[in-house]
């Protein structure tokens, strides 16, 4: 399928599954199975990794801000420095690195958006990736290269790399929140609709 997706939120100039894969990927024997990305609210882009296969775990929680300022009620003040991201635990022979980058870009969140997703607006809700180690830096730098001069977004590409940043676990209450509020009016408006994205375009990477 080719030209401008009429999906809202997404602003790509192809349709979802022809977001392409990254030309180069983390070396299995170099990839130690942990991603963490921001993309608007946790709550959101954890129901979309969650439904993986090969996707273990995932933390909602905090990053690139400042240690003592990450909690829910800073973070969302927008001044305490941190995006809502979420850490992926993975296992790398069953899905890449790689793949988890085309999640991302291609229904978890709009990468095109400024410290913004959609009615969530603040530096809180940036997209960012935050690499573990300098190859997931580099790989995910070419990516972010690839991306632009294959024309999938219909705008620029907003996404940060902010290497060297620590993941703090959010409060439990924020753990698993669209799985156990599924009739909340956000979860249903908001997270629903970018799950179902990836059970329609990516249905053969589902856990089955």
């Amino acid at each position: 399928m080719t030209g401008v997706c009429a999906i809202p939120g997404l602003n790509l100039r192809v349709a979802p599954d022809q977001v392409p894969m990254p030309d180069r990927d983390m070396p299995a024997d170099s990839d130690a199975g942990v991603a963490v990305f921001a993309g608007g609210c946790f709550w959101c882009t954890e129901a979309v990794f969650a439904q993986l296969d090969g996707v273990t775990g995932i933390e909602p929680g905090y990053a690139g801000g400042r240690a003592e300022r990450a909690n829910y009620e800073a973070v969302c003040t927008g001044l305490s420095g941190h995006a809502e991201a979420i850490r992926i635990r993975y296992d790398p022979a069953r899905i890449g690195y790689g793949r988890l980058l085309q999640v991302f870009f291609a229904v978890a969140h709009d990468a095109t958006q400024i410290d913004r997703q959609g009615n969530d607006v603040g530096s809180q809700y940036r997209s960012a990736i935050f690499p573990q180690d300098a190859i997931q830096a580099s790989v995910a730098l070419d990516y972010l290269r690839q991306l632009a001069g294959a024309g999938v977004f219909l705008s620029s590409i907003a996404t940060r790399i902010e290497p060297g940043q620590v993941f703090h676990p959010a409060e439990a209450y924020h753990h698993g929140y669209a799985a156990r509020n599924p009739q909340q009016p956000y979860i249903r408006q908001v997270s629903a609709p970018k799950a179902a994205r990836l059970r329609q375009y990516f249905r053969e990477y589902l856990v089955k």
